[in-house]
């Protein structure tokens, strides 16, 4: 439950934030994924990154037929569509490669560490803390799970929304996907 530092990141982040939101509780359902769902996680997918780092849909449908535990949704109670989601896969890993986009094969349920390998949200929830909510309902639930890192790579502009959720900025990261810049960011979620 201890960072490197002894503190209990998703309890500071809980604490910060006055986390769970019952508001966002009362106006979204937050589990995870089903299989009919692929599609909607596929456009969402395109619509919150750019073509070249978007997951294909034959991806997001593996990741989501090998790991559904893998990913927490926020269903929109009213429409009954996906409002935003995070997914991820657990691995013994300590290093986040790009082949965790493309391989669901890479899942290991028993894998101590989790790299998250996309945060979406519709813009039409952005600005409620719907990623955030997201965010610390994953985070608490690996640890839980008894997962001690989480890992991810990020854009520069997204350094510090990752930071205010626990993350520590590692560098410039290996990664490549999609040609862009990325920073490996890494949480510490029990020791």
């Amino acid at each position: 439950m201890m960072n490197r530092m002894g503190k209990d990141i998703v309890a500071e982040f809980e604490k910060a934030y006055h986390l769970p939101n019952p508001e966002l509780h009362e106006r979204f359902e937050f589990r995870e994924i089903r299989v009919e769902e692929t599609d909607q996680a596929a456009e969402m997918e395109y619509i919150c990154f750019p073509p070249n780092e978007a997951c294909t849909r034959e991806m997001m449908a593996e990741r989501i037929a090998k790991a559904p535990e893998m990913f927490l949704v926020a269903v929109d109670r009213e429409t009954g569509k996906l409002a935003g989601f995070l997914s991820g896969l657990s691995t013994d890993e300590e290093r986040f490669r790009d082949e965790f986009f493309t391989d669901a094969g890479l899942y290991d349920p028993d894998g101590k560490n989790i790299m998250l390998l996309g945060l979406n949200v519709l813009p039409e929830h952005r600005g409620q803390g719907l990623a955030r909510e997201l965010m610390y309902l994953y985070l608490r639930r690996e640890q839980e799970n008894g997962r001690r890192e989480v890992f991810l790579t990020c854009a520069p502009d997204k350094i510090e929304m990752y930071r205010k959720m626990g993350f520590q900025d590692e560098g410039i990261s290996d990664s490549t996907w999609g040609g862009s810049l990325w920073h490996d960011m890494r949480c510490v979620i029990r020791r």
